[in-house]
């Protein structure tokens, strides 16, 4: 009877969401509730103006807008780009703002209700989701690692690639929308993009099949790397390789000129040229900005050749902030936060494919390409590091800016 009970919340889940991902097919169903959040939202936040415009005046009503003041003097270009990104109105998530949640009963008790539909209906079903969707993944990689090598076998992985991925997406209800297909990334090229959260990749990965790049390890996650490469071509490094600039160089090239292969992925903002699949894997070396602006791109992966394919991502926070502020939130914590978010919706711009030009740098052509990236995605372009949200500025640096400051005083 158990058996039963559990099996029937699965068959449903098969047939309405895992089929449907693994075809490609949408019913239209995410569309009709995505709209229906933006009612919801609008409703929530009329109601906190009526309740707001109700109180009474209190000398500690200015303390906020005192300290959002403060907040906007103390913050720079840099620091505010590290933090959740500022919504219009509250979207009943606690990690936007839960100071809304006590402005009056009628939005506490519209908070709660959220509450328990996120935690005890989408949670579970989320996670069932998500672990079909890992499952699948591996399953098929290692039964079609057995094939030999052959064009049936890089179809068949193409596709059990694609298929894994979207139903992942679903996961946390992702609505993507995606421009320009055209201008997608293949065999000999390299996909570059904007950096905000471990997803990105998972967004990506729904619209084509990419080679990740990454240190190899053992135990679990050494398996799941061997599972991954059962079928598919990546290029794992050792941690003595890692640390040869060239050695990297030349195993990346060698993978760019084989037109055979997938494209790498690659977010140049990050300490290092190259991304791990790290959805999957819990692994992070690059650096994840907050939706509204793009950092420095790093110019090692401009010095591959090859094609570059640029990619612009932006999502739409208003059902659910994508950035993980890894400095702050565990990767559980973040996952959690995904899988009990409304949905996230973001829309994706393939860019047309670009070259270096002679006589230009890597890093002018880095700057070139983060350029048209920010442009499209209608993001702030920033000269800065992103590293430095993890480290000190050099040394070297803040000298350079003492020396600066010596030289003021000197005139006056």
């Amino acid at each position: 009877m158990l058996l039963f009970l559990l099996g029937i919340p699965l068959i449903l889940i098969l047939t309405i969401v895992v089929i449907p991902a693994s075809l490609n097919i949408s019913f239209g169903v995410r569309d009709c509730y995505v709209n229906t959040l933006r009612k919801i939202f609008e409703c929530s936040r009329m109601l906190s103006e009526n309740d707001t415009n109700k109180k009474k005046f209190s000398l500690d009503d200015m303390l906020s807008f005192a300290a959002c003041g403060m907040q906007a003097i103390v913050d720079d270009e840099i620091t505010k780009c590290f933090s959740a990104e500022e919504l219009p109105s509250w979207n009943l998530l606690t990690r936007t703002n839960k100071n809304y949640e006590y402005i009056s009963l009628r939005l506490t008790i519209l908070w709660i209700i959220g509450w328990c539909i996120r935690y005890l209906i989408f949670l579970p079903v989320r996670i069932t989701i998500l672990s079909l969707g890992l499952l699948w993944l591996c399953l098929a990689t290692t039964l079609i690692g057995f094939l030999p090598k052959s064009s049936l076998q890089t179809k068949l992985n193409h596709y059990a690639y694609l298929i894994a991925f979207r139903v992942l997406a679903r996961a946390i209800s992702a609505s993507i929308r995606v421009h320009n297909r055209e201008n997608r990334a293949k065999g000999g090229g390299i996909c570059v993009a904007n950096h905000t959260s471990p997803i990105d990749v998972l967004i990506l990965s729904t619209d084509n099949c990419y080679a990740m790049v990454g240190q190899i390890h053992g135990g679990f996650l050494g398996t799941v790397q061997r599972i991954l490469s059962s079928s598919q071509s990546h290029v794992w490094f050792e941690r003595s390789e890692m640390r040869d600039r060239m050695t990297v160089t030349n195993r990346l090239k060698e993978h760019v000129e084989d037109h055979s292969l997938d494209p790498m992925l690659i977010f140049p903002e990050g300490k290092l040229l190259f991304i791990l699949l790290y959805f999957i894997l819990n692994l992070s070396c690059c650096t994840c900005i907050n939706n509204t602006s793009v950092f420095m791109f790093k110019k090692g992966s401009f010095e591959i050749g090859g094609t570059i394919h640029p990619a612009a991502i932006k999502y739409d926070p208003t059902f659910g902030d994508a950035f993980w502020n890894s400095s702050r939130e565990s990767w559980v914590q973040y996952l959690v936060m995904m899988l009990t978010s409304w949905a996230i919706v973001c829309d994706v711009w393939y860019l047309p494919p670009r070259k270096m030009e002679e006589n230009e740098t890597a890093t002018e052509f880095a700057n070139r390409v983060k350029a048209e990236i920010a442009e499209k995605g209608g993001l702030v372009d920033l000269v800065w590091d992103g590293q430095l949200k993890r480290v000190a500025a050099k040394a070297s640096l803040k000298y350079a800016e003492q020396e600066k400051y010596s030289e003021i005083l000197l005139k006056d």
